[in-house]
């Protein structure tokens, strides 16, 4: 099963859900690669350090004689593999552009590992470009995170127009697994109102769980680990714990 985690605004918490969710399924025994597809490679920062990795997303793309394992690495999670990013990523989609199969690059190579994982998860960058449409034409399912914020909805009418895309010609198996609200903050009336505001405009796309905004969460990339392992007792470790649970569930 292949979940793309795509949003074209960025700081959603896109990279965050991506980290900790991919860490909660694999903690749950699941076999779990996450494909970090956005230049910044933050998701990659999190696991890895970059000056070990000889090749990873951009290579996949690029380099077709080299077999998919070349770009897998081990995480310090038991049962989750990473395919990094690097900076060069950033010139992926001007050397794609004009290749007849540009937007089924991803999906192609996916063929050769994807039966050996319960699920890969991509990250994608904070655009709707070619990374981006790869992503989606490969995948099974993308799951939306929105921040509780007052331009919230912003921007998500052209994310659902390139799903719709997707979905009449080169993947029509592509759904919305669901919608998931972040960065929430309780203390103000505002995040209740866009809370609100999102589950009438998505209905039971909306997942129950709620990502709240915290300090541990922004901190546990620093350290190299997934929320679970920096801080299993906070908010962020419940609440991801509870999304994992609402994601297999809808799998």
């Amino acid at each position: 099963m292949i979940i793309v985690i795509a949003n074209q605004k960025g700081g959603v918490g896109k990279t965050t859900t991506a980290i900790n969710l991919s860490a909660a399924c694999a903690m749950k025994g699941k076999k779990v690669l996450l494909i970090d597809l956005d230049p910044q490679s933050n998701t990659s920062l999190s696991f890895i350090d970059p000056t070990q990795v000889n090749g990873g997303s951009y290579e996949l793309f690029t380099d077709l004689e080299k077999p998919f394992d070349d770009f897998i690495y081990k995480t310090n999670v038991a049962n989750l593999d990473l395919v990094p990013a690097r900076i060069n990523l950033a010139k992926l989609e001007a050397k794609l552009v004009g290749d007849f199969d540009a937007a089924f690059r991803l999906r192609d190579r996916l063929e050769a590992v994807r039966s050996n994982y319960d699920l890969i998860f991509i990250d994608t960058p904070p655009t709707l470009g070619l990374i981006t449409v790869n992503a989606l034409v490969a995948a099974n399912y993308v799951l939306i995170p929105i921040q509780s914020s007052y331009f919230a909805l912003e921007g998500t009418d052209d994310l659902l127009e390139t799903i719709e895309k997707v979905r009449s010609r080169p993947n029509p198996e592509l759904n919305i697994l669901g919608v998931l609200v972040t960065l929430f903050d309780r203390r103000t009336a505002l995040s209740k109102d866009v809370e609100a505001h999102i589950r009438k405009v998505f209905g039971k796309k909306t997942f129950n769980t709620i990502i709240t905004r915290s300090v541990r969460l922004e901190e546990s990339p620093a350290h190299k680990k997934p929320i679970f392992a920096y801080a299993p007792k906070s908010s962020g470790a419940i609440e991801y714990e509870s999304l994992s649970k609402e994601v297999l569930k809808r799998v």
